[in-house]
């Protein structure tokens, strides 16, 4: 597939802007990537842009087709972030946990281009590189091409999922997270038994659900490969010796 976010070298700028900057793709994504969150919400257009780099707004376009390209390569600057001195464990499965939780941090840190992560497709290097290494990861396991890239989507589609959920829950204002915890603590928790038999038998344990799920999710995911794996590695119990 080919890059639909850059512009051949010959169309850049080459000068210094007036502000004295000389401009490349990195600058832009970086100034970019500040620009959209920038409190009190995203602040990115061509115009803010151009005038953060101290440049006609229009120059914007020598590096990037359009905005939306320049959104993708933010997104791909932030795979590619996530991904920053990631070393796979030998064990597969310790791997593959540790790409989820890296991915699921990394959004939640940028809670405001989660949906562009969850959606859509850089086609970037840094994207490359996460696909490329969380199928490694299965065809490690064993699962042939197939399957492997079968369960890659499975497992990216539910960090990126879980992780957009707690992004939107986080951008929430305090207020909002302290009702929607209440809601668990006072209204379900407090309900009649003979109304709602089995909240009302659960009803200590209903605050839990405030929580994150992606911990929970994660486990079960992991051990649902680890029971289809073909190369299952025996437990210390099952070792001789």
């Amino acid at each position: 597939m080919p890059e639909p976010t850059r512009i051949p070298a010959e169309r850049r700028r080459r000068r210094p802007t007036r502000g004295g900057t000389v401009l490349t793709e990195d600058l832009i994504v970086t100034t970019a990537l500040e620009l959209i969150e920038a409190p009190p919400g995203n602040a990115l257009t061509v115009r803010r842009l151009g005038t953060a780099l101290g440049c006609d707004p229009s120059t914007v376009y020598r590096y990037f087709a359009d905005t939306d390209a320049l959104l993708l390569a933010v997104a791909d600057r932030l795979i590619g972030d996530s991904l920053d001195g990631f070393v796979p464990d030998p064990d597969w499965r310790t791997a593959l946990r540790d790409f989820a939780v890296r991915v699921h941090s990394s959004v939640l840190r940028h809670p405001r281009l989660a949906a562009v992560r969850a959606a859509r497709m850089t086609a970037g290097p840094a994207e490359r590189r996460a696909v490329d290494t969380g199928i490694g990861l299965l065809l490690q396991a064993g699962f042939p091409p197939a399957e492997a890239v079968g369960h890659y989507r499975t497992f990216i589609d539910t960090v990126l999922a879980h992780a957009t959920l707690d992004a939107d829950i986080r951008n929430l204002s305090e207020q909002q997270r302290d009702q929607q915890a209440r809601v668990w603590r006072e209204v379900h928790a407090s309900l009649p038994a003979d109304d709602y038999p089995h909240l009302h038998a659960v009803r200590d344990h209903l605050p839990d659900l405030a929580a994150s799920a992606f911990p929970d999710a994660l486990d079960m995911l992991l051990a649902q490969l680890e029971a289809r794996a073909p190369r299952r590695q025996p437990a210390a119990a099952d070792c001789p010796g």
